[in-house]
């Protein structure tokens, strides 16, 4: 299993805040991309696994912290107004990497990011959402292995 660089702070120390989540989770490298969160533990289809927490901050300065750095962002939009740092004060959902056939669903209900489970997780293997980031930005390739993999993280229609 490759070893994740350790190029940040929120990179150096990954944790799961089990205050955040429903199930018992835990942070390894991926295969997929860095550091993955993994099921310790089955987790039944249609149940909230966990919440994406992080500082709430504006548009302006969402895009001053991805032309900060641009390799290794933690940032979730909740609305056209607000997106969430996962770098600081994170559950651990940051570290949920991108699939294009995944296992874990977004629901935003009340002005919170819940992580909803798709189908039965079994113990052991990585949760995954797909990011759906938008075909008109920057085209990033994506790793995912999946069957249906559409060769990037970025939306085709």
């Amino acid at each position: 299993m490759p070893k994740p660089p350790a190029t940040s702070k929120a990179v150096d120390t990954p944790r799961v805040n089990p205050d955040h989540c429903c199930f018992k989770l835990e942070i390894r490298p991926s295969a997929i991309h860095r550091w993955g969160v993994y099921a310790a533990e089955d987790i039944p289809r249609r149940r909230k696994v966990m919440e994406y927490t992080g500082e709430r901050i504006s548009r302006r300065e969402t895009k001053r912290r991805a032309e900060e750095n641009p390799g290794l962002i933690y940032l979730f939009t909740l609305d056209k107004y607000w997106t969430l740092d996962g770098s600081v004060g994170g559950s651990g959902a940051e570290y949920c990497n991108h699939c294009c056939d995944p296992n874990i669903v977004t629901e935003i209900r009340s002005g919170r990011i819940l992580y909803i489970s798709r189908r039965a997780i079994k113990k052991g293997e990585e949760l995954t959402v797909d990011y759906h980031f938008a075909k008109d930005v920057e085209r990033i390739p994506c790793s995912c292995g999946a069957a249906t993999c559409r060769g990037t993280i970025n939306l085709l229609k």
